[in-house]
């Protein structure tokens, strides 16, 4: 784990290097200072050496301010190497996201990732910030301390033959049970931002049913749980300090109680104790330091291991072809089609579907809910691979194809409307990079969108909110089928993307699609005979199987799944 995140350090492996260097020579100066201090008492003090006294003052002096400025500019380059490690994580994290397939991101929730993305890295970047200094520091303090006391006094420091080995259970019995407590704590951290991301998305149906209570009392129960995980979690880890304290505060005991008694028999000089005990000291707090840093490790690991699942997730779609195909007519081909979303599953959500699109057809798709048809267009542009059989696209499976190929020629109007914020000639941008005005505004008018655009005062600086908020639902609708008009593509999906219009704007929705999509590949998935009865091609679906596809009259006469829904939703004239 700590060599893959080591990688992404790369162009900031030499702050940390920095860092290090700092820390090594702080603690250099700092260990000098009780050798110094020693020589005061010993000498000057002893000799009433004023002059001495001063002189070494002055070199005290000179040696806590270099270790101070060393100290500083370690704070400089840790946080340089910890920031830019969060962001090459964030980074990393997220361009592995947008290359997920769908079925990839149905393996997170939504609120998972985004604690993924920014809670855990957080953790692992104020690891690195601040657990530099005392892996550094700890370690050549506590071997240079321990070469130091043994100079001044060897018996003496054998005192920490029976320190260190208490400390170090102490230490072992603290982390393995803190541990998995850190990794609860993160998946409670996902609950949380699960429950509240709902609330917010939902926060209107939630105030219509007058539901705030239970919501309430939701919240209340994740957030409950997160805050007894990390009391238990950070009960325990702070532990580490009374502990380790307690242990120190001993041993300092010992030290005085046998020392004092090798003074009084003239084995040690009072200068020699003073420099030892400082010695003792950094001993001790290096050897909390590496506790922490312990405890810190054990938190960073938790949230490496999740960032660590999003980076190692295996990509279910790849695009590997390296062929140089582009989608010149969109014929599409369905050979003896089967889907599941999972390997494991039981039951097909589609079923040896068989279907010959020629270039230019408008085919309706229309079927009950549950049907398959939105998974059936989402096999065009790899959004999901088939499980068996194949689909062709102008005679070469969609797996032939470079997937920006693919996707570039393909224009998608997803079931839910999708806006971003920002200006609506940024949104409709998203279709073609660089559209014209006149483009855009072709666009607008053939998704009948043109007149509540000009009816605005800013036109296409129009602000939108994400998701577009601050537009009513059919606006929502208009402006998605715009942008995909804006690419013109040569095959359109349009994924039951008008069933917030009202039948009159629907009506000259059609018309006007009719006549703006003629040299392309259309289709149109809907819940409304309406909408599909019209189009060269229809096909029914039924449980996931194809139950007829022809012409509205055909399937009149031929599909009793069809006549049923016409009959549901048309009066006896429009059905004959």
């Amino acid at each position: 784990m700590f060599r893959r995140f080591y990688g992404y350090m790369k162009d900031y492996r030499k702050y940390g290097l920095f860092s290090c260097a700092c820390v090594a020579l702080e603690v250099m100066f700092e260990l000098v200072i009780p050798l110094v201090m020693a020589d005061i008492i010993d000498v000057g003090v002893a000799n009433g050496d004023r002059s001495y006294i001063i002189t070494k003052g002055i070199e005290m002096c000179i040696l806590a301010l270099m270790a101070l400025g060393l100290g500083a500019a370690y704070s400089r380059f840790a946080a340089l190497c910890g920031q830019g490690l969060g962001a090459e994580l964030r980074k990393a994290e997220y361009q592995k996201i947008q290359s997920f397939s769908f079925s990839n991101t149905d393996h997170f929730t939504t609120s998972s990732l985004v604690t993924r993305l920014t809670s855990d890295v957080t953790v692992i970047q104020n690891a690195v910030t601040t657990g530099l200094r005392p892996v550094v520091r700890a370690p050549v303090m506590m071997v240079t301390a321990l070469c130091l006391s043994f100079s001044i006094n060897a018996r003496l420091a054998l005192i920490f033959l029976v320190a260190a080995p208490l400390l170090g259970i102490i230490l072992f019995t603290i982390i393995s049970h803190v541990r998995p407590l850190y990794s609860r704590m993160q998946r409670s951290v996902d609950l949380v931002n699960r429950i509240v991301q709902e609330n917010l998305t939902a926060v209107r149906a939630v105030k219509a049913y007058v539901r705030e209570g239970y919501e309430m009392e939701k919240f209340d129960a994740v957030n409950s749980e997160l805050q007894t995980v990390s009391e238990r979690a950070f009960g325990l880890a702070c532990m580490n300090m009374p502990a380790m304290q307690y242990v120190m505060y001993a041993t300092i005991v010992s030290i005085l109680w046998f020392g004092g008694s090798l003074i009084f028999t003239g084995g040690m000089q009072v200068g020699e104790l003073t420099g030892f005990l400082s010695y003792v000291l950094q001993v001790l707090n290096s050897l909390m330091m590496i506790s922490n840093v312990f405890m810190m490790v054990t938190r960073s690991m938790a949230s490496g291991k999740r960032i660590l699942e999003v980076l190692d997730e295996e990509i279910e779609i790849q695009d590997e072809s390296r062929e140089s195909l582009t989608v010149e007519e969109g014929g599409i081909t369905f050979d003896h089609v089967s889907f599941k979303y999972k390997k494991n599953a039981k039951e097909y959500v589609l079923s040896d579907v068989s279907l010959d699109i020629k270039p230019g057809q408008t085919v309706g798709i229309i079927g009950g809910t549950g049907s398959g048809k939105s998974t059936l267009v989402n096999l065009i542009p790899r959004f999901y691979d088939v499980t068996e059989g194949g689909v062709y696209v102008d005679g070469h499976d969609v797996r032939e194809y470079p997937l920006d190929q693919l996707r570039g020629k393909t224009g998608v109007v997803p079931q839910k409307a999708v806006l971003f914020h920002g200006t609506l000639r940024e949104n409709m941008q998203w279709g073609k990079k660089h559209a014209s005005d006149g483009e855009i505004y072709e666009a607008l008018k053939t998704a009948q969108a043109f007149e509540f655009v000009e009816e605005k005062d800013e036109g296409l600086e129009l602000y939108i909110q994400a998701g577009g908020k601050n537009l009513s639902g059919g606006q929502r609708q208009r402006l998605t089928i715009a942008r995909a008009l804006v690419r013109k593509p040569e095959i359109l999906i349009m994924d039951d993307s008008a069933s917030a219009l009202d039948f009159a704007t629907d009506a000259r929705l059609r018309k006007a699609m009719k006549e703006r999509t003629q040299d392309m590949t259309v289709f149109i998935v809907s819940q409304r005979a309406t909408t599909v009865r019209n189009a060269d091609q229809i096909v029914v679906l039924d449980d996931g199987r194809l139950a007829g596809m022809g012409t509205h009259r055909e399937l009149l006469k031929t599909c009793e799944v069809y006549r049923e829904i016409c009959l549901s939703q048309l009066s006896k004239e429009e059905v004959q």
